[in-house]
């Protein structure tokens, strides 16, 4: 783990003519920009591996949410035939398509899970090193805890992203390839047909693939998304915002909302994934937000866990890394 010392910074992204702290294509959740502070924290140096992951599974026996059949209760607007064991993986169209309807990119696949992240025909071998993917929320919850870790709360997942940089638009700076150099694994080429991979990947890239950031953290743009504990509300920058000041440790809103699916009990992604690009989702831009409904994993949905001196105090198994 890496010691992320705290501090006060300015969260979130305004798009244009949005006020301070304006990034192109900042997305509308991502404002207004407000004040926080962050208590110190250790965080994973990069997202949890599919070999860290399996060590998991083999000591407790964990089953994962992919990996049982689903109920009505637990996504009571899935369709009858998408009620097997599965998760929804991403599949490049062999043409292009309006950008307005993400259902021509994603399915739900039978059998697709952790150990087989795009479905039955997929496997893990030579992937230990890879992020582990189709995780749901609950997934991450039962290994942060097994581990006498947590999951970030969103201001930390943003600070530690930050890695020490005030007011950049990526988690290293302005320029999206400082000096001709790739910082991050995202999409190149026409979205969603063809990854052209000029980064050196087509789909998730190893784990320390690329450059890590200002506090030696890795992927914290780009590669696979990452779950935060926070629940996901459209409007919770704005209740900040409008009480001024500088909130300390932001715990996330009481309740989630998203309006566009308001059915849905959703948590925060942070981080962007292989799929972000300038024409479709620019969430590899820091401060800006994803969202997830609590029991979907997807193939490009992971996680990472933190821990605090207040942490391990209250847990039994966890000793405190070492300050570095």
């Amino acid at each position: 783990m890496v010691w992320v010392p705290g501090g006060e910074f300015s969260m979130g992204a305004a798009g244009n003519g949005g006020g301070s702290c304006e990034m192109p294509m900042a997305s509308n959740d991502a404002g207004p920009v407000h004040r926080v502070r962050v208590d110190s924290f250790w965080m994973d140096a990069t997202a949890v591996t599919n070999e860290d992951f399996e060590k998991f599974v083999k000591a407790t026996s964990y089953v994962t949410i992919a990996e049982r059949t689903p109920t009505r209760e637990e996504f009571p607007t899935a369709p009858s035939e998408n009620l097997v064991a599965g998760s929804v993986v991403f599949a490049p169209t062999d043409h292009e398509v309006p950008l307005t309807d993400h259902y021509q990119w994603w399915s739900y696949v039978k059998g697709a899970n952790w150990r087989h992240p795009t479905g039955p025909a997929s496997d893990l071998k030579g992937k230990e090193k890879y992020p582990v993917v189709q995780i749901a929320y609950p997934d991450a919850e039962a290994y942060a805890k097994w581990a006498g870790k947590r999951l970030p709360t969103e201001a930390e997942f943003e600070f530690a992203a930050r890695g020490g940089l005030s007011g950049k638009t990526y988690v290293w700076g302005d320029e999206f390839r400082p000096g001709g150099k790739w910082m991050a694994n995202t999409w190149q080429g026409k979205f969603p047909v063809k990854d052209a991979g000029d980064d050196g990947f087509a789909g998730i890239a190893p784990v320390k693939s690329f450059p890590a950031n200002g506090y030696g953290l890795y992927d914290m743009a780009g590669n696979v998304w990452e779950w935060c504990s926070d629940w996901y509300h459209a409007d919770y920058y704005k209740t900040l915002a409008d009480k001024g000041g500088i909130t300390r440790n932001p715990q996330g809103p009481d309740s989630p909302f998203d309006p566009a699916e308001p059915n849905e009990k959703k948590r925060v992604h942070r981080g962007g994934s292989f799929l972000c690009n300038d024409q479709y989702c620019s969430r590899y831009i820091v401060g800006t937000r994803g969202k997830g409904e609590v029991n979907t994993g997807t193939n490009h949905l992971g996680f990472r866990t933190v821990m605090t001196q207040s942490d391990q105090a209250k847990t039994s198994g966890a000793s405190l890394p070492s300050v570095r």
